[in-house]
């Protein structure tokens, strides 16, 4: 993948943080579109780790209705390949040895999905899409930003993504 064409897996807080706040389903359906649209370009994915966290929400939530209904399958890449697998093995023993984090972080890391998608963007080149902000400092809490760093894994906000995307969002009256 080259330099001009990014391809980006996206985290659960991203997904979560737009249907309650600026791209919420009703006011913002285009930011939903662009992102189909986007995955089936090739370019915007998620991980089966992701899904299984957004899937613990309502039945009636707007984010699980789009994710069983609307999201296919390929939009979730599996974390079952060897070279994710090796990868978050290497992520995992980086957790576990940094002294710096709490045994409570590093539980909560470990269940997560955050660690495999370092793991993927370790084996892919994909760029991380995250709300997170490093926290190097952190004890309590392993940052998503930090372990990228760790690393090498390029990791941007969505509004970097969707600027590189070029999307664009146009107003509508509702009828």
């Amino acid at each position: 993948m080259s330099e001009a064409e990014p391809s980006y897996l996206i985290d659960s807080d991203v997904l979560i943080t737009a249907k309650n706040r600026y791209y919420a389903f009703p006011i913002c359906p285009g930011f939903w579109d662009s992102l189909l649209y986007a995955n089936a370009q090739g370019t915007v994915h998620s991980i089966d780790r992701v899904k299984q966290e957004l899937l613990l929400g309502r039945d009636d939530d707007d984010l699980v209705k789009w994710v069983g209904l609307s999201v296919p399958t390929e939009f979730f890449f599996g974390s079952d390949t060897a070279d994710v697998v090796v990868a978050f093995t290497r992520v995992m023993l980086w957790v576990t040895r940094h002294q710096q984090y709490q045994d409570e972080a590093k539980a909560k890391f470990a269940s997560g999905a955050d660690g495999w998608l370092v793991a993927h963007g370790i084996a892919s080149g994909r760029i991380i899409v995250t709300n997170e902000q490093p926290r190097p400092e952190s004890r309590n809490q392993i940052k998503l930003p930090d372990v990228c760093n760790a690393f090498g894994v390029r990791f941007e906000d969505t509004f970097s993504m969707l600027h590189q995307l070029q999307v664009r969002y146009h107003f509508a009256p509702i009828p």
